[in-house]
């Protein structure tokens, strides 16, 4: 089957046009044949993993899910563009209904999402992750939500009604000069820490469920000493801290690695990285002693629901 064209990607007739710019990305779509993958690696523990766009706007500096890029000029264009999958409720709820049908009383795991964020900016005006949640809640799945995005209190109604629900919250530094160097794209760790708050205070405990959550600091960035000792203590809203290092860098398709622009900031960090395993278990052992009553986890391990 011939691979599609992107608009402002090929050289060719595209044979898929630009459908709107959302500030400076390209916004494409596309009928999705399934929505629900079968998981495996970091999240092996799940049934399913859910990703309502492919690309992300966030566009962070080393995120390894640029490599699934559809062609080498989108993966060095990350951030740029964005598919969104516009049938995506739809299939789901038939992808659901057949996984009901083989095990009925067995509700899936579902992962969203790994390779984009449910969250990112395009949500604001087209709620596809809001149409999803709407189909999601009647199965009673096991979800777990990744998003660095503080648009996901939009949601809180829906959220509250799953029994059974995680959020991660993507929080890689305390430092704003930190963030600003290697995501520049993403919301503030302000903005992010007040969702997380908003949606602990929100939900009504007579009324819904109050969802598990996670900050993962994935993979852990450089902490400026003078913002390290508050950061750690706004964690204290977690019911979990989960840390990790960067993926190594690999220049093959198809494996996830930490990308080369996030190498090349690195260097703008040589205090920390110079002594980087050093500068991460000092960091760990500050995290366990001072959030006793918050579990601290690391790698894949922490990426499960419970």
């Amino acid at each position: 089957m011939a691979q599609p064209k992107y608009e402002g990607y090929c050289e060719c007739i595209p044979t898929k046009l630009v459908r709107e710019k959302f500030g400076d990305a390209n916004v494409y779509t596309q009928n999705a044949k399934s929505l629900l993958t079968k998981a495996t690696g970091f999240i092996a523990a799940y049934d399913f993993t859910l990703n309502p766009y492919r690309g992300c706007q966030y566009g962070c500096s080393y995120c390894y899910a640029a490599v699934f890029s559809p062609n080498s000029q989108m993966r060095q264009d990350w951030g740029k563009w964005v598919i969104y999958k516009e049938n995506a409720a739809e299939i789901l709820a038939k992808e659901l209904d057949k996984w009901y049908k083989k095990n009925p009383h067995q509700p899936p795991r579902i992962y969203m999402s790994s390779v984009t964020d449910p969250y990112q900016p395009l949500e604001s005006k087209h709620q596809l992750t809001r149409s999803l949640l709407e189909v999601m809640v009647d199965y009673r799945p096991t979800l777990v939500i990744q998003t660095r995005s503080p648009i996901i209190v939009r949601d809180i109604d829906y959220l509250q009604r799953f029994q059974r629900l995680r959020i991660n919250m993507s929080i890689p530094t305390g430092s704003e000069l930190v963030r600003k160097d290697f995501e520049p794209r993403s919301p503030s760790i302000k903005a992010r820490l007040n969702a997380i708050t908003k949606i602990k205070q929100s939900i009504d405990y007579f009324n819904g469920f109050l969802p598990k959550i996670s900050i993962t600091i994935t993979p852990l960035l450089p902490n400026i000493a003078t913002d390290e000792a508050a950061f750690i203590a706004k964690l204290a809203i977690a019911d979990r801290i989960v840390i990790q290092a960067f993926h190594a860098s690999n220049s093959r398709s198809l494996i996830a690695s930490t990308r080369q622009e996030a190498e090349e900031i690195k260097q703008k960090y040589s205090w920390w990285y110079e002594d980087e395993k050093l500068n991460y278990m000092r960091f760990k052992e500050k995290l366990v002693s001072g959030l006793p009553g918050v579990k601290i986890m690391e790698g894949k391990e922490g990426f499960g629901y419970e």
